[in-house]
């Protein structure tokens, strides 16, 4: 029992389709919690003043976290990482013990334990620093609130302040499975976080109130981090409790490497700021329907987006100067994340009025709620292909060792942000918040892309273009045929109650979707092909049917 435990522990996956697929799976598992938990939220307190604290006592505790956490892991820890462990040669050996790691790796343990303690240190200077200045700091965020509301905001922000530490040795744990191809456990975390969410709606508030809501988000971010320190130590790591180097070569890299990406991620979390500012004076339930929203269409974008770009990362950052096998790995991933991102762009356009109703059509959110997150998940769909692969095209740079250019470039996207959203949201409301920063991602991609093809040459553009030709080709007609599935099921059933909207979203989907994939598999797409082929690797039987062939192959060379 405890050696299949290790071996779970220690299972690496190599391929970058294989890869994102198992963390597109755990990430599925991960966002369907999530929707469970947003409908439980609206259900128990509809889109008000409850949930708009709830949401805006996230941005400071984020803030802290995103700036000191993200920039070092997203930027410098994994390429540096990565460079420093001795990994093992080939997958024949994937499930030996890494026992023998340990001092092989010295260097690269002992950077971690160092990065390790500096963030402790760090966080638990800002988190006390927060908890005490957490009034002025609310009193910033929401200008619109009410003194009460503010209040209830104060109280919520302190509790989660408690998250940070937790969710930054997590992601420090993250970074060294990431950079091991463990991506296993890796993938599990976010699920646990958000039972720990869902613990604190169902059983906490009954007990505590709304501060339930606020514990439920501490004990989430703990479970994010506890499982994934038994696979950590199987890789051979043992943490050096009171070793700080500050003058360590591999350190400094990582600090140097993580400023401009912390300056870009302070941009983005201003960005997120100013949004909560403009919807804290917009109406009551504002900030709560931009949020639900939001966290809909990143869906597809953590299932497909993140997944693809957070597997070929480790493979970026080792070909990151070699500019044929990096473009080469680049159109593959970026022409895959659009294979799954036309079809949820088309969903979410055509299925958007039932996919809101059935998610959060409960309780307490009423029907200009409803109508109101329709017309803010419309607005967001329009750029899910721009936020769907803009992770892959950071990551780009930051595998070259280069985060200047992507701040810079979010710098910009993010101030045009700003000044939509204030000529939007005055005149559209929260579907103004929406339809800016739809724009602004799409002006983000659009310079990325332009700057990375100055940089490295050609991008593998033509293949790119024949992929997304296909894509959309596909797309279009699974569009019509979602539309034709509405209008030929609705006479059987009753779209006024759950079941006949959950029916008729389901019918038209799965009718759409058939029509996309069929539509892809006749005009042969390598996408479509190479997808196929992975899953038909990892079904059971695969492994019993390729052998019955190799033995029947070595019969006929035997004569038999």
């Amino acid at each position: 029992m405890l050696i299949r435990l290790r071996k779970i522990f220690q299972s690496r996956t190599t391929g970058i389709t294989a890869a994102a697929i198992l963390i597109a799976v755990f990430s599925l598992a991960s966002r369907f919690l999530g929707i469970f938990r947003d409908r439980i939220l609206a259900g128990q307190f509809g889109a008000g003043e409850i949930l708009d604290a709830y949401c805006s006592a996230f941005r400071i505790p984020d803030l802290l976290y995103n700036l000191l956490i993200l920039g070092a892991l997203s930027a410098g820890f994994i390429p540096v990482f990565s460079s420093l462990i001795k990994k093992m040669k080939s997958s024949d050996d994937k499930n030996i013990f890494f026992d023998n790691l340990k001092e092989e790796n010295k260097e690269a343990w002992n950077l971690t334990s160092n990065l390790l303690n500096t963030l402790i240190v760090v966080l638990l200077f800002f988190s006390l620093l927060g908890l005490v200045l957490a009034p002025q700091l609310i009193n910033l965020i929401t200008p619109g609130f009410s003194d009460e509301l503010k209040a209830t905001t104060v109280m919520l922000t302190r509790i989660m302040f408690l998250s940070p530490l937790f969710l930054g040795i997590s992601s420090l744990l993250g970074g060294i499975l990431q950079s091991f191809k463990n991506f296993l456990i890796f993938s599990l975390a976010p699920i646990f976080y958000n039972l720990g969410i869902i613990f604190g709606a169902l059983f906490l508030v009954p007990l505590m109130g709304v501060s339930g809501l606020a514990w439920g988000v501490v004990l989430g971010a703990f479970l994010h981090m506890a499982i994934q320190i038994p696979a950590v130590r199987s890789l051979g790591f043992r943490w050096k409790l009171f070793y700080i180097n500050l003058k360590d070569k591999n350190f400094r890299e990582i600090i140097k490497m993580m400023v401009p990406r912390t300056l870009s991620l302070a941009i983005t979390q201003i960005n997120l700021v100013v949004i909560t500012v403009i919807a804290s004076t917009l109406d009551s339930g504002s900030l709560t329907v931009f949020n639900f929203a939001n966290n809909l269409q990143s869906f597809p974008i953590g299932i497909f987006g993140i997944s693809f770009a957070v597997a070929v990362f480790p493979t970026l950052s080792i070909n990151a100067f070699d500019n044929i096998k990096l473009v080469k790995n680049f159109s593959y991933t970026f022409r895959q994340i659009l294979f799954f991102i036309i079809p949820s762009t088309i969903l979410f356009i055509t299925l958007r009025a039932q996919i809101v109703r059935v998610i959060f059509g409960t309780g307490q959110f009423s029907w200009q709620d409803t109508i109101l997150t329709i017309d803010t998940l419309g607005f967001f769909a329009l750029s899910l292909f721009a936020q769907a692969t803009i992770p892959l095209l950071v990551r780009v740079f930051y595998a070259r060792h280069n985060s200047k250019t992507p701040f810079f470039i979010g710098l910009i996207s993010v101030v045009v942000n700003i000044f939509l959203s204030l000529f939007f949201g005055r005149r559209m409301g929260v579907a103004g918040l929406a339809l800016a920063f739809s724009l602004s991602s799409i002006l983000n991609f659009i310079i990325l892309w332009m700057w990375l093809y100055f940089e490295i040459g050609d991008l593998d553009q033509k293949q790119i273009i024949k992929s997304v030709v296909k894509f959309s080709v596909a797309g279009l007609f699974a569009g019509l045929f979602i539309q034709l599935g509405k209008l030929i099921i609705w006479p059987f059933i009753d779209t006024t109650k759950f079941l006949g909207v959950l029916a008729q979203g389901l019918f038209a989907g799965l009718f759409g979707l058939a029509v996309y994939s069929l539509l892809c598999y006749f005009m042969k797409s390598e996408e479509m092909l190479e997808i196929i082929e992975v899953i038909k690797k990892k079904l059971p039987f695969s492994n019993k049917i390729k052998k019955s062939n190799d033995l029947e192959d070595q019969s006929e060379a035997r004569g038999i």
